[in-house]
């Protein structure tokens, strides 16, 4: 592709935080971005809030962590309430291996850090810029953006790469795909209220609270979600009958999709009070009013995440109740999931399959994600027939998994520890020649690409210096190494090894099932890529087949 100055490898389109998720991975591995948002700045609405666990891990693997646990508050659990009667109250308990708990966080925070996080890579989001079109061929994608800032509108031609469509519900990029986007609505409204209360609830649980009708259904409902601040909550609940706008068309931005905030009306600081009047647990006076809006639920999924050089994540992929708090959190991991596969197809490194797979892991997940919050939705998490720590688990988006993924081995894993495809776990107490005070392996992975984990007895027993010099080899440099050996000893020269490490207190073996001699491939995503029992470097070859291929000495980034 020649280049020229509006030419970028990646334009990503949308500078939520999907969108800067990605540009900010993108940055992380080396490529040129550009980001893209028609809005003249952040909004202040606290609309997402729920941090799972899963998505601290990819900010702590990004090197974000501290900036993030500095701003979020705790979410300890749930308070039910029904018909005024208190229910079994719900506790967010996680096991103790897990390194994050449940957060909240309003999402203009969310989009603070990752916007200051970009900023060190120095890009910087084009604000009221947007996409008009777009057309792909073999060698790159030329999109047409409206810049509507200063003196009038002014049109660019930018010729990219890859585009990246992470611009919600309405979507440019999916619509200009044509990809199609089934799905439903829900008939209610609600509205949502950024307020503070004066009740003495236990700190860091949130409130539902429903009543029901003669037939059993709910007919009315409260659900505050803690938010940073004294006696803080964003607040949802029904739309009363002289503020509806049902079967009027509201909230659809002229494709028909009915989600998302409605501008130009929301609910005041009384009617708010009118409905905490009705279903808040105690008598309570609701103050300091910061915003409010009135919003509509769909539920819809893209047939396929993208073609040819063209993708999507976030909500313009997936759409559906936020129950549970999983929407925001999924388009991040869409994002995470992405950026490391289109990294290397810059690079022109990347596997014959390897861009392909973006959709071959993550539509199940989307799939599955719409699924569960519209039955959420309409039963209650109460209703779900896993067991307790299940449940929790896969609210926290800690069991996402890509077993039986194209790009992920398999044929060596055996055991009953991780398999490929599965999340990395983290574990403590690692030490080191030189690091006298205990690691966490999540420590050792931060900030890296693909890792190749190596347990054993020692360096020179198990082989680990050949299958470390044989993994530089095989990527190219991609793959770094680390040993993790069952107890201290000497070690005397480590050829190609990175780093050596010691379990001194067995929890990556409980935590691995590892019996030496094994190795562990982690993406740059935080999940397996391999599992190698034994750890050969034919073995690793085969696994990595799937995700780099060789470059010659005329390679250059497509």
């Amino acid at each position: 592709m020649p280049l020229s100055a509006n030419t970028t490898d990646v334009l990503v389109v949308g500078a939520g935080p999907v969108g800067l998720t990605a540009a900010g991975q993108l940055r992380r591995h080396g490529l040129t971005v550009r980001v893209i948002d028609r809005l003249p700045a952040r909004l202040p609405y606290a609309k997402a809030v729920g941090i799972q666990p899963r998505t601290l891990e990819i900010w702590d693997r990004m090197g974000l962590i501290r900036t993030v646990l500095d701003a979020a508050v705790p979410m300890r659990g749930q308070l039910l309430y029904v018909d005024g009667a208190e229910q079994p109250r719900v506790d967010l308990e996680l096991p103790d291996e897990v390194p994050y708990r449940f957060a909240a966080l309003p999402q203009y925070e969310t989009e603070r850090i990752l916007e200051e996080y970009l900023a060190r890579f120095g890009t910087r989001i084009e604000r009221e810029t947007e996409l008009v079109g777009f057309g792909q061929d073999e060698d790159g994608v030329t999109a047409r953006v409206v810049a509507s800032s200063g003196p009038g509108p002014r049109e660019e031609e930018v010729r990219c790469r890859y585009l990246v469509g992470c611009d919600g519900a309405h979507s440019v990029v999916r619509k200009g795909l044509g990809l199609a986007f089934e799905g439903g609505a829900f008939p209610e409204e609600y509205m949502l209220g950024d307020v503070e209360v004066d009740w003495d609830l236990p700190h860091g649980y949130g409130v539902r609270s429903m009543h029901r009708d003669a037939e059993g259904a709910v007919d009315d409902v409260l659900v505050c979600i803690p938010l940073p601040g004294r006696g803080r909550y964003r607040m949802s609940m029904m739309v009363p009958p002289r503020m509806s706008t049902a079967g009027q068309g509201a909230g659809q931005a002229g494709d028909g999709v009915a989600h998302g905030l409605e501008g130009g009306r929301g609910p005041s600081l009384a009617d708010i009070q009118t409905v905490l009047d009705r279903l808040s647990p105690q008598p309570v006076t609701a103050s300091a009013l910061r915003w409010s809006s009135v919003f509509r639920i769909s539920h819809r999924i893209v047939d396929r995440y993208g073609e040819g050089r063209v993708f999507v994540a976030g909500d313009a992929a997936h759409i559906h109740p936020p129950t549970g708090a999983q929407g925001m959190n999924t388009g991040i991991q869409d994002a995470y999931n992405l950026a490391w596969k289109l990294a290397l197809a810059v690079e022109g490194a990347a596997g014959p399959g390897l861009l392909a797979s973006y959709d071959a892991e993550r539509r199940p997940v989307g799939e599955e994600v719409v699924g569960r919050t519209v039955r959420h939705a309409a039963e209650g998490v109460q209703a779900d027939p896993a067991d307790p720590e299940t449940l929790m688990m896969r609210e926290a988006q800690l069991l996402v998994g890509y077993r039986g993924s194209p790009i992920v081995g398999g044929s060596t894993a055996g055991g009953d520890g991780p398999q490929p495809g599965d999340r990395a776990p983290d574990c403590g107490g690692l030490t080191g020649p030189v690091a006298a005070w205990p690691l966490r392996l999540y420590d050792l992975l931060r900030d890296r690409g693909h890792v190749l984990l190596m347990y054993g007895t020692g360096v020179e027993d198990e082989g680990f210096e050949e299958l470390a010099l044989a993994a530089h080899g095989l990527s190219e440099g991609r793959v770094e190494t680390c040993a993790v050996l069952a107890k201290p000893g000497e070690v005397g020269e480590a050829g190609g090894l990175a780093a050596v490490y010691y379990d001194t207190r067995g929890e990556f073996a409980r935590g691995y099932r590892a019996e030496a001699p094994t190795a562990f491939l982690v993406r740059p995503d935080g999940y397996l890529g391999a599992v190698l029992r034994p750890p050969t470097a034919e073995a690793l070859g085969e696994c990595l087949a799937g995700v780099l291929r060789h470059r010659g000495p005329g390679a250059v980034r497509t």
